[in-house]
């Protein structure tokens, strides 16, 4: 084989490996971290949060536009044993709030959000932002999300 043929067989060989990536970092499990404190308090709040305005947006979209009055009218209690949620609209935007019922041992005690939450963690791959109230009752945004299975 000349000199030319073996330059060009490794010249194709490398950019064949090249094209081919890294696929065993594509294939390794991102690690996640228990939330603990604050944001395991968020979390929590997040999962009830994304699905009742989830809800919401699916009651209005089939109802013709016309929002939900109440979690009642759409068929979601609005106790938990563990929460306590409000549904209210916003000009035809529904915004949901959980509270924890209990909240002596609770760093962030509600969260509330709006359709906003469907879109941003649809961008941005399960990640979305929540205004929460901490026991104090100052107010801040808490990203959460990303893992929002059953």
């Amino acid at each position: 084989m000349s000199r030319r043929a073996v330059g060009w067989l490794l010249a194709f060989a490398w950019a064949v490996g090249g094209c081919a990536g890294d696929k065993a970092a594509e294939q390794r499990p991102t690690v996640r971290r228990p939330a603990t404190g604050s944001q395991a308090d968020a979390e929590s709040l997040g999962k009830e949060v994304f699905d009742l305005v989830d809800r919401a947006v699916d009651y209005r979209g089939s109802h013709r536009g016309r929002p939900a009055s109440s979690l009642r009218q759409m068929g979601v209690d609005s106790l938990t044993p563990a929460t306590a949620r409000v549904l209210v609209s916003v000009e035809r935007e529904p915004v949901v709030t959980v509270t924890f019922r209990r909240t002596d041992t609770r760093d962030i005690v509600a969260c509330r959000g709006d359709s906003q939450v469907l879109e941003e963690a649809s961008i941005n791959g399960g990640r979305f932002t929540l205004m929460c109230t901490t026991k104090s009752g100052a107010q801040r945004p808490i990203q959460v999300g990303n893992d929002l299975g059953p």
